[in-house]
């Protein structure tokens, strides 16, 4: 009886043990932002970035990239969904696989993130992943470096792939948090719009800034919005 007893629960470890590794699996591609405290907004004389404060956020994990076409074509695929506008008028384009995904609303945004199993961030917990607990100006640090991240100073029109700007890393190691696409957050920047965070391509360094942010029609489908998705931990 005992030995019976005894393989029942071996079998029961197993079974746990493979359940644990599974959910593991689930954040692959993602980084871990700890709990706790930072230093959020910015005294400068934009009004709403401002006042800098301390804030409190539960810890998560968020997409180590921005969601790319690849994967924005798997999930319309396995879903149906609605494909981009620039894929109906020029076709998907495979050399640009890696690139980040564009002219999508919010909804678009919360569609994919909630197939994938995650959402997307409120832009306190953008916030945090993207300048850390030192208060970062950029991701990187406090100086801006062209070379760190695709901006209206790089000399690129255009997205670029994701993960290009190693340097430009946020001090949790994401990339593309600076530059690139904007990315939908859900937070509400008044009545109407909704936040954006992260700058673009097209834009200076002054809108890369990890306190910057602006306001858009959550309905938009622009060339330099798209997608970045976080999961609680």
């Amino acid at each position: 009886m005992r030995l019976r007893e005894t393989a029942i629960l071996l079998a029961l470890v197993v079974v746990v043990a493979t359940t644990v590794v599974g959910c593991g699996s689930n954040t692959d591609g993602m980084a871990f932002v700890e709990e706790g405290e930072f230093a959020m907004g910015s005294d400068s004389s934009e009004t709403d970035e401002g006042p800098m404060r301390v804030v409190f956020v539960e810890s998560f994990y968020m997409d180590i990239n921005e969601v790319t076409n690849a994967d924005y074509k798997l999930f319309t695929q396995e879903t149906n969904h609605k494909i981009p506008k620039d894929w109906r008028i020029y076709g998907y384009k495979a050399a640009k696989a890696d690139y980040p995904v564009t002219f999508v609303s919010r909804a678009d945004a919360e569609s994919y993130c909630g197939w994938a199993g995650k959402r997307i961030p409120t832009e306190v917990e953008w916030e945090k992943a993207a300048r850390g607990v030192d208060g970062f100006v950029y991701p990187w640090g406090n100086d801006f470096d062209r070379a760190n991240a695709n901006t209206g100073l790089s000399g690129i029109i255009g997205t670029t792939s994701v993960g290009r700007y190693e340097t430009g890393k946020s001090p949790y190691g994401i990339s593309d948090m600076a530059g690139n696409v904007w990315e939908w957050t859900l937070s509400d920047y008044n009545e109407k719009t909704v936040v954006v965070r992260g700058g673009s391509w097209g834009l200076s360094h002054r809108f890369a800034r990890t306190f910057t942010r602006l306001g858009y029609n959550p309905e938009s489908k622009v060339n330099n919005i798209g997608i970045r998705c976080v999961k609680d931990a």
